[in-house]
């Protein structure tokens, strides 16, 4: 039996129907099992509530072989330490009273570097991997730079406006890795029952580009001029916190993109084992274009 935590997010929907493929026993636990595809439903046990709620993660841990687990993004968190190690706390005690074997968790590049000790997320989610860890179970962390689908949150000032923004420095190339590739190695590392101990593994884009460089790519895919915009961290924040994120997470997420600024996803070296096979162009074509034009 594999658990699947956040199975509608971007990363645990292609996962769980790769598990499916590989006729896997599936038990998901989704606070809306109407988002599910019909489908899934139908080939799956399923256990209704938040992973974050200690009788739901208990319930869902009984008999457990392994479990996949994702926090789920959380801006009105009143800070990151809550919105991570906060949320996985009650699974930890529920992986080690039902002697869960495997946990795999999805987390973020960083660990050992000066800059990961003041960035946000990433300080929380490397906290968090921490705190699986030592609750007994076998953990590998899937550890990743920042997502091509984060754009997709940009398709309308794209298609309207001809440009996308961040924090991110312009000309700084950096890996970027597509949620697909993720699932995938996720996959892979809850089929494999031979892995133990405590670790990580990466998941890196075949490709480091710069924002203009995905400024360039963008173009040429959707056939009109796009361009990148930075923008500065207090605009940043404020645009977050217009939005409902709190004045904490939104501080958190600028302390980040700081961080990456300062070569934080540039740390890990490239292996052959760590770079992913979708590239950014692949993406655009498959994946944003189709939502621009929508």
């Amino acid at each position: 039996m594999l658990v699947i935590t956040a199975p509608t997010s971007a990363i645990g929907r292609p996962l769980v129907d790769d598990l499916l493929d590989r006729g896997e026993h599936l038990r998901l636990v989704a606070r809306d099992a109407s988002r599910l595809a019909p489908e899934v439903r139908e080939r799956v046990e399923l256990v209704v509530g938040s992973h974050g709620d200690t009788d739901v993660i208990d319930r869902a841990c009984a008999g457990a072989e392994a479990v996949f687990w994702l926090a789920p993004a959380d801006p009105a968190a009143p800070d990151a330490e809550a919105a991570y190690t906060g949320f996985t706390r009650p699974a930890c005690a529920a992986f080690a009273r039902h002697g869960v074997g495997r946990v795999v968790g999805i987390s973020a590049l960083g660990r050992g570097t000066p800059m990961a000790e003041h960035a946000g997320p990433v300080t929380a989610s490397l906290a968090m991997d921490d705190l699986i860890a030592a609750s007994g179970v076998a953990y590998r962390a899937v550890v990743c730079p920042s997502f091509m689908h984060n754009l997709l949150h940009q398709a309308g000032a794209i298609r309207d406006q001809g440009v996308f923004s961040m924090m991110t420095d312009p000309d700084l190339k950096s890996p970027l890795v597509a949620t697909r590739d993720i699932a995938a190695t996720a996959a892979r590392l809850l089929a494999d029952e031979s892995w133990q101990g405590a670790g990580e593994v990466a998941c890196l884009g075949p490709e480091d580009l710069s924002p203009r460089e995905m400024a360039g790519i963008l173009s040429e895919v959707l056939g009109t001029r796009i361009d990148y915009r930075q923008v500065p961290g207090a605009a940043f924040k404020d645009r977050l916190t217009g939005f409902g994120t709190s004045e904490a997470m939104a501080q958190a997420m600028a302390d980040m993109f700081d961080a990456k600024n300062r070569g934080l996803d540039n740390a890990e070296p490239r292996t052959a084992e760590s770079t992913t096979p979708t590239t950014f162009r692949q993406w655009c074509e498959e994946v944003l274009k189709p939502a621009v034009r929508a």
